[in-house]
């Protein structure tokens, strides 16, 4: 027994400063989760108009009618590259090509009064399944830094029960929650991060060690949408929007494995940040042709709540973690031009979106970690969007609004695409906490984003 708890100390106080605090240290926001929105550089939430509402400003789900459907994904790749200061170099991608499983998105909304329910007054209800934090990072188990990582991925849900209430023609305000949680439906189900024991502890060295650990936990969100000049049809020529998404924390329960084996139980404590969101919308041209839109949306996200990340080992011991992160902003600008009334297609709708998004890293050298790119980032992005009226023909095959069944009949269907480039600024680590990790790296990242909505 004495020998077992040796060992399990001296194995923890060796694996899990390399391990365990970098697991979360790089949670970055997958900020895309609508793929209009996403090609306005995810400047929507002063806009709010499709279902995705539900996440930019749920205040905006009033401007929907009836019950709408959405859903897509974000198809993302690209390389990170390293060159430590002696000139090693190693490639790190997103587990392949692509990331896989991507990051998702599903909405269902339902304007209450519209289905006949008016005990409520002017009441929209919606559910929404997002990834909103944590990517996938692979790097060579051979690599320069593998006893730091070699595999990292957070594949956590936010389950997001919402409701919006129209006060006034003008002002719109919406209240919900975040769930947070993993699923086995969505990779492995679970915090999961892998690197080369480099030896010590009981443990040869080039053991392949995992830890994984998952949670579930709850925040709250509040958001207001108001229009402070409409057009003659009664249209928003300005939006303001605010939205505030709440702290939560994960209580991280899980294990560390050593080839497979389980070592020991472990527990760490993670504060997802709150989040404070501003928008401006304005539409210098809309009319029963088209619509021009252009809209400025400033995040702040405080990182500074993320002090520690103290371990808490399953034979009582503690290991203090101090990470000191720092609170960011995102500054993003986007822009739509839609076309209502085409002559070659008839009941069709076409818009075209570009974007700019910029944001700094939260984390200094002493806690960067391979797992995630984090450096100073500039992303640059661009949309189409079609939808098809319930006269309009899809590829001259069938009318849209004939498509389903009795009420299941769509009074429009919807395609968005986007594409993101994100340009991350060459950073050099320079006194991190292992020293194999300090270098040079350069990331280029590329988000492709497809949605389907449909409106019943």
């Amino acid at each position: 027994m004495l020998v077992r708890i040796a060992f399990v100390a001296a194995l923890t106080v060796c694996v899990f400063p390399l391990l365990y605090s970098p697991v979360l240290a790089q949670v970055p926001r997958i900020q895309g989760q609508g793929t209009a929105a996403s090609g306005m550089g995810n400047a929507f939430s002063a806009q709010a108009d499709d279902p995705s509402a539900l996440h930019y400003n749920p205040a905006g789900m009033t401007q929907l009618r009836g019950v709408e459907f959405m859903t897509g994904a974000l198809l993302s790749g690209g390389t990170t590259t390293f060159t430590s200061p002696t000139g090693v170099t190693a490639t790190g991608d997103r587990d392949g090509s692509l990331a896989w499983p991507p990051p998702t998105h599903l909405y269902l909304t339902a304007n209450l009064k519209d289905l006949g329910i008016r005990a409520f007054g002017d009441l929209t209800a919606g559910i929404g399944v997002t990834v909103p934090f944590g990517s996938v990072t692979r790097w060579p188990n051979d690599g320069p830094f593998r006893t730091a990582t070699t595999f990292n991925t957070l594949p956590l849900l936010d389950i997001k029960p919402t409701v919006a209430y129209r006060l006034t023609n003008d002002l719109s305000i919406g209240l919900g929650a975040d769930i947070y949680t993993f699923s086995g439906l969505f990779g492995e189900g679970h915090v999961e991060r892998k690197s080369v024991w480099p030896g010590g502890g009981g443990i040869p060295a080039g053991t392949q060690v995992e830890l994984f650990g998952a949670d579930t936990a709850a925040g709250l969100n509040a958001s207001l949408l108001y229009t402070a000049l409409r057009n003659p049809d009664g249209k928003p020529l300005a939006n303001i929007g605010i939205v505030y998404r709440s702290q939560a924390t994960l209580h991280l329960n899980g294990a560390l494995l050593a080839n497979g084996a389980k070592v020991s139980d472990a527990t760490a404590t993670f504060v997802l940040p709150q989040v404070f969101t501003g928008a401006i919308a304005i539409w210098p041209v809309r009319n029963h042709e088209r619509e021009w839109k252009l809209e400025v949306d400033v995040d702040y996200v405080g990182w500074k709540s993320v002090r520690n990340l103290d371990v808490h080992l399953a034979n009582g011991g503690t290991i203090p973690q101090p990470l000191n992160w720092r609170s960011t902003y995102a500054v993003m600008l986007g822009t739509e031009h839609r076309w209502l009334v085409l002559e070659s297609l008839p009941s069709w709708e076409v818009a075209l979106r570009a974007g700019y998004t910029t944001q700094p890293t939260q984390m200094p050298d002493f806690g960067f970690d391979p797992g995630v790119p984090s450096a100073d980032v500039h992303i640059v992005g661009t949309g189409l969007g079609l939808v098809c009226k319930e006269q309009g023909k899809f590829l001259g095959l069938f009318t849209c609004g004939e498509v389903g069944v009795g009420v299941l009949k769509p009074k429009l269907i919807g395609l968005d695409l986007s594409y993101q480039a994100a340009l991350y600024e060459d950073r050099t680590v320079v006194g991190n906490r292992n020293p194999t990790v300090n270098g040079t790296y350069k990331s280029v990242l590329h988000t492709g984003g497809i949605s389907i909505r449909v409106a019943f």
